[in-house]
Formats: structure tokens, sequence, C-alpha cells
């Protein structure tokens, strides 16, 4: 069985967990989010795909859900005594040794897929079973665009990364905007592991920032709408409000409702211009169903909490064959 993960950030990399405690067997392509890349100090750093490959290689740190675990701080002490800026973003002693792998690499010329790949040689041990892929090996930055009374327009864009590590997603975001997405390629393997999957699952990921540069990537949407699989959804949107990260302050700004509902909506149904086959919201917004069925989507519901691999892996299990059926 091949399985294909459309997924980013801390949520997506536990979803990703369960996917591999659930089908123990299957071969399994994680196609993640690349527009939180960002150049700080001279180092390409890629939060997404560093958030998975530790967590997929048991080093993430526990409590925070990303970096690595028993990580130190020293480097980034050291850049703050000398007023180095950015000081609002850490690198953490251990984590700074893949991002120097990874733009030494990059600087040498390897696409960013092949970077991925060697660095994954050292975390993943089933690679012929688990394999991740960046959405594009080109270049893709979100930004956000918020007020800014000192600017002309009244308005400032800002990295994704700013907007969130340092202004702790405050300012309401006026514009989502992926900076070079027109112009972006999927990277090798991407399309194929999509069209040749027997499953292909969108992880509860934040909806504007995670999942959304992944469907904009030209030739990534096209590849889902044509495949010969189910595609299906989990939300993480429970009860109005995201289980991780600030997605509820995102959303209003590209016209999308914080809930269940509206991003299943928002995504739509395969054959109606959008790419589900199925969504699957939390036992907690199974009053939402009408809503979604008289639009046409397929939907479910069931425990949506990412307690454990385990427990991720049955509602898994569990959705995908409540929409399947």
């Amino acid at each position: 069985m091949q399985i294909a993960v459309l997924a980013g950030g801390v949520g997506g990399s536990r979803f990703v967990r369960g996917v591999r405690h659930a089908y123990p067997a299957a071969r399994i392509t994680v196609i993640v989010n690349t527009a939180d890349d960002i150049l700080l100090h001279g180092l390409h750093i890629s939060p997404d795909l560093d958030t998975m490959m530790y967590s997929l290689g048991g080093a993430i740190d526990p409590e925070r859900g990303w970096g690595r675990a028993e990580e130190t701080w020293r480097v980034s002490g050291e850049l703050a005594a000398y007023g180095v800026e950015p000081t609002w973003f850490g690198l953490g002693d251990l984590d700074l040794a893949t991002h120097l792998v990874r733009t030494q690499m990059l600087d040498a010329g390897y696409p960013l897929s092949a970077v991925t790949q060697a660095l994954c040689t050292r975390w993943l041990t089933d690679s012929d079973q688990l394999q991740l892929l960046p959405m594009s090996d080109d270049r893709v930055e979100t930004h956000v665009v918020i007020d800014d009374p000192a600017a002309p327009s009244g308005l400032r864009a800002v990295h994704f990364q700013e907007y969130w590590v340092k202004l702790h997603a405050g300012p309401e975001a006026r514009q989502v905007l992926q900076v070079g997405i027109d112009h972006s390629r999927p990277a090798p393997g991407v399309t194929d592991a999509i069209t040749g999957a027997d499953l292909i699952l969108i992880a509860p990921s934040n909806p504007v920032v995670s999942i959304g540069p992944v469907l904009a990537v030209p030739g990534i949407r096209a590849a889902i709408t044509g495949a010969r699989a189910p595609v299906i959804g989990f939300a993480g949107i429970i009860g109005g409000a995201p289980v991780l990260g600030m997605a509820h302050r995102l959303l209003p700004a590209i016209g999308v409702g914080v809930d269940a509902a509206s991003v299943g909506l928002h995504y739509g149904a395969r054959g109606n211009g959008g790419v589900l086959d199925a969504w699957v919201v939390d036992d907690t917004d199974a009053g939402l169903l009408p809503r979604l069925d008289a639009s046409g989507l397929t939907a479910v519901s069931t425990d949506l909490i990412m307690r454990d691999p385990s427990a991720t892996g049955r509602f898994i299990q569990y959705g995908v064959k409540l929409a399947t059926e």
C-alpha cells in the first residue's frame, strides 16, 4: 500500500506518526510545506521539514513539539550578546548543525529535495518505507500583511516566521501571500507519489500556511484531482478553535470561517473544483455534518485528539473506513 500525506508543522508531524502506526507495512511519502523556510544568519532554515524529520526520527523535544530534545542555546546567546539581529528567532545548538549542513549542500548546488534525503539518512532508519519530500525545490515564502501606520500604504508585509515567532500572531492579518509560488514546481517525486498512491491524506495542519502552500504549487492540485486514490482530509479545528497553532488568526484573512465545516468547504469536494473525497471532523463538531453533506462533500466525525501515535492511528483508520465504505 502506498500512502501520500500532505502535511506541515507540529500537528502534521504528530499525524504522520499516527499514519505509521496505523499502516506499518505501507510505503508513506510525506509532502511537506516549505513556505515557512527562511534565511537567517546566512543559514537556510526549514522549520516544517525539520520538525517532521526530528519527530519521525525520535529526536523531537516532546514538550515543545518542535526543535531537538535536550537542546541548548549557547550560540543564540552569543549572537544576542553581540547584538546580531534577529534576536527573536532562537537557533538551538544541536539544530544549528542541521542548518549548516543544509546550507552548505544548497550552496554546493544540491536541490532541497536531495538535501532533505541526505539529512534524513541519519534520522529515518526505514527510509525504504518512509520518505519526506519538500513540496518544491524552488524558493517560496509565506508573508503576512499587517497594519503599519508608519508605512506609506499603511500596510507592511512580514515573513510568516516574524509574524508567528516575533509578533506572536498579534497583529490582525490583512492578507497572506506566498511569494514565488506562481513560478515554483513540485519537487521531484511529489506528483508521482500522489498519482501512484492508494490513499491520499491531508493532515490537520494549518490550512492557510501549511496545507495552502502545498496545494498552491502549480501541478500539485491537478495531480490530486486526477489521482485514482481517495483523498481524505482531517480537521485541525475543533469546536471553533485550532488544536495547535494560530489558524484562527489567518483563516479570516483568506475569507474562511474558523470552524471545521468552513475549512472542509475551503478545500472543497473533488469533482466540484476541490480536492477532497471526504472530510473528517471531531465528534464535537458532529452538528456540522449536515452542512457539509448538503454541499456535496462526504463528511464523518470521530475523536480527533492526537493523544499519542496509537490513538492517532486509530482515528485515522476509523476515519478512512467511514469515509470510504
